[in-house]
């Protein structure tokens, strides 16, 4: 590890993503609650997890086309302003009384399509603001910045606003994404994806170039099919696990919050300590100790009736999400070629959310036909399968190569 610093052009991004997550977060937590205000249909009040979920699964991969197309900086920037706008109109209507449940969810569906697109810019943009060296510690702090802003401080907070008025949150949210427009803009540089095109291709065609490239890495092509099968999994335990917190732990509604905080708790820990903890056990056992934390997971929430063991397994699994994360994305951003990091990128994220989705509605299923320990019985049968199955996959060999491989070719920024 050398001792490059993360330098300015970093904490300029890395600000403007946590406001962003605060911002998203105090919206989340205050929009089912206005939706609940207005009607107490169960299909109108789930309806907005389908309008946040439904954006990444339409345009996470055209999204990695557009960001491998233009200067990514001014996609962030032209974003996060088209999503201030939409927020300020959603906070007037609420403020004038003329707001209702489908412009709430038209907003929802315009912020959440633009966090797909930002999102995928972003990583493509990271490698391009800090040393190679230190990616690592990039993603780390990137993660935990978004594990205390959206996941500790933004659920009390967002709730806090909105017993003040029902438009404070979204104001809020409003603010911090016109913060991080400006934050966004002051990065020196154009941040483009590589050469120049030598004709028009369809994006079609360029989605089909960006997934066979990442088909053809196995390394990369294992930890993206991975995600996506085991966020089925997970996903459908998380769906039901109100009623396992409930029913077989006996908790309430503070303690079932206290299940997710213990795994935000570890998620911090895991970011903050991160880079020094995959450099100490190497990318391979970082990688192969989380597969194993997994199928503990599944095991506790399925085998025990104490919360205290939960809870613990749900902080060890929150410092392994960390840690993934850290190891995933900077694998990620080391191999593959600027001209291809969008789409590559949006294609992870892509699998990503349909395994979410996937998981979602079959948690449900799952648990009424055959018992609420069911969905964990899965997913612990998966996790120990999927580990078995890839365990040579992540050969020290093999992730230390990927280490050392030089970088590719990236772009250059240029000062103004």
């Amino acid at each position: 590890m050398t001792g490059e610093r993360l330098g300015g052009r970093f904490a300029r991004l890395w600000t403007a993503s946590t406001l962003s997550a605060l911002g998203s977060g105090t919206a989340t937590v205050a929009a089912p609650l206005y939706v609940a205000s207005r009607t107490d249909d169960p299909l109108v009040v789930s309806a907005g997890a389908a309008v946040s979920w439904l954006p990444w699964l339409l345009f996470a991969l055209p999204g990695g086309v557009l960001a491998d197309r233009v200067d990514r900086r001014r996609l962030m920037v032209l974003i996060d302003w088209v999503r201030v706008v939409a927020l300020v109109v959603l906070a007037a209507a609420m403020l004038t009384g003329r707001a209702g449940v489908a412009l709430l969810y038209g907003v929802l569906f315009v912020v959440n399509t633009g966090e797909v697109v930002f999102r995928t810019a972003a990583q493509a943009v990271l490698p391009a603001v800090v040393p190679r060296s230190r990616l690592e510690r990039a993603n780390g702090w990137l993660n935990g910045g978004t594990q205390v802003t959206q996941n500790m401080v933004a659920g009390p907070l967002g709730g806090f606003l909105f017993v003040l008025a029902a438009a404070a949150p979204f104001a809020l949210n409003a603010g911090t994404y016109a913060l991080s427009a400006v934050l966004v803009g002051l990065l020196a540089g154009t941040y483009r994806g590589g050469e120049a095109r030598t004709g028009p291709r369809s994006a079609r065609a360029e989605i089909a170039e960006g997934f066979r490239w990442l088909l053809s890495q196995r390394l990369l092509r294992t930890m993206t099919m991975l995600i996506g099968l085991l966020n089925v999994t997970l996903t459908a335990a998380l769906a039901v696990l109100v009623l396992l917190a409930t029913e077989r732990l006996g908790l309430g509604s503070v303690g079932y919050g206290a299940l997710f905080t213990c795994m935000a708790v570890g998620g911090l820990l895991g970011s903050v300590v991160g880079d020094r903890l995959v450099a100490a056990i190497t990318a391979t056992w970082t990688v192969r100790v989380g597969l194993l934390i997994e199928a503990a997971l599944h095991l506790a929430l399925a085998a025990s009736r104490s919360a205290v063991v939960v809870g613990c397994a749900l902080f060890a699994f929150g410092v392994h999400s960390a840690l993934w994360n850290i190891v995933a994305n900077s694998l990620r951003q080391r191999l593959t070629p600027p001209a291809l990091m969008g789409r590559v990128g949006s294609t992870n994220l892509f699998i990503a959310a349909g395994g979410n989705c996937v998981g979602a509605l079959l948690g449900g299923v799952v648990a009424a036909r055959y018992g609420i320990t069911a969905p964990y019985w899965v997913g612990f049968v998966v996790a120990v399968a999927v580990t078995a199955a890839t365990w040579r996959v992540f050969d020290r060999a093999v992730v230390a190569a990927a280490y050392a491989d030089p970088a590719p070719q990236r772009s250059v920024p240029v000062a103004r």
